[in-house]
């Protein structure tokens, strides 16, 4: 007659040797790890994002110059990053935010000339002081949160390069450190936490590669448009449409907003009608086009279900999760076997 202890140790073996049991429940602790250091979450992305594609292009310079060291170009792509963000900030961050105001003031300018405001003018004679004087309070209130919140993710940003760089600088020893997990005591859940974490780099990787192309060819396609259609302030909106581009699917769409803003303060509807029929043509482009070249129709979601996915993971992860959405989605799937991705090249390690 088996001891209670045999009977644990009894399901505690088959429970090991259930793989699918075992994976559900690692994937599990997983998601509850992730929860409790959601504060955090900023910090592991900006990192995740930073590593995969330091990684990543170290790997492709590699395969033209194998004699190069890997920690020669390591530095060298952080020192030209780290010069790149000095110039950017010190250069042309200031032209961006002078034409953004020039751009803002060109459509307040527009609203303020023109005659037909009479509605304007009718809620504004009833608006009382202190509706007024609560609004400057509630702006006041949010220019400084917004300069906190800047400055966080200033902090965040830079120490998630550090991180970044020290294990792309050390990654032959992070692998090598990171295997000993493998023949541990509990060497089957550190195996399971690999299989997960190897599913999503790719997953993500696949949808994250696939989708900063569509942004770059869907901001130069934009771009020669706008500059066609003489438009103002070409470099703030480029940068816009880049920002949104980043957005599957519903990206082209919110893009339309301040294009039609600035396009109805310069042509008027003219203008307007001309930016929708671009933002339709450029998103039959994306959707025909640069989805199945890029992806080539591994991670293609219907409309329906991306647009989902991203009301979901707005709601739960903010400006985020209209990022991440997506790929998170796809990982699922294929965890659960629904939609498998397949890479057309080899798996490179991040």
């Amino acid at each position: 007659m088996m001891r209670k202890g045999d009977h644990m140790v009894d399901a505690w073996h088959r429970f090991i040797k259930n793989v699918e049991l075992r994976r559900f429940v690692v994937l599990a602790i997983i998601i509850v790890v992730l929860w409790m250091v959601r504060s955090m979450m900023n910090m592991i992305l900006f990192t995740f994002i930073l590593t995969y594609i330091v990684v990543n292009w170290v790997h492709l310079v590699r395969r033209w110059l194998p004699k190069l060291s890997p920690a020669i170009i390591t530095v060298v792509t952080y020192v030209l990053l780290l010069l790149l963000l000095y110039f950017g900030v010190t250069k042309y961050l200031p032209v961006l935010v002078r034409q953004i105001v020039k751009m803002v003031n060109s459509v307040v300018k527009f609203y303020e000339s023109n005659d037909t405001t009479v509605f304007y003018h009718y809620i504004n004679h009833y608006i009382s002081t202190a509706t007024i004087m609560n609004q400057v309070k509630h702006g006041i209130s949010l220019a400084v949160s917004t300069l906190t919140s800047i400055g966080v993710v200033t902090v965040t940003f830079l120490l998630s390069l550090i991180l970044s760089f020290f294990y792309t600088l050390e990654l032959e020893q992070m692998e090598s450190f990171s295997r000993l997990f493998l023949d541990s005591k509990f060497s089957w859940f550190f195996q399971d936490v690999a299989f997960f974490g190897k599913k999503f780099t790719n997953t993500f990787g696949v949808v994250l590669e696939a989708q900063f192309f569509i942004a770059i060819c869907n901001t130069v396609i934009t771009t020669v448009c706008l500059t066609v259609m003489k438009m103002p302030q070409i470099f703030a909106l480029a940068l816009i449409v880049f920002i949104f581009s980043l957005v599957p699917v519903a990206g082209v769409i919110i893009s339309t907003i301040p294009l039609s803003l600035v396009a109805y303060s310069v042509g008027g509807l003219r203008d307007v009608v001309y930016i929708i029929i671009m933002v339709i043509v450029i998103h039959a482009i994306e959707a025909y086009v640069l989805n199945p070249k890029f992806m080539s129709s591994q991670t293609d979601l219907p409309i329906f279900y991306t647009f989902v996915v991203l009301l979901v993971s707005e709601h739960f992860w903010g400006t985020w999760g209209l990022i991440v959405g997506v790929p998170i989605f796809t990982f699922l799937l294929d965890i659960l076997g629904v939609k498998s991705i397949h890479h057309h090249r080899k798996s490179r390690r991040a």
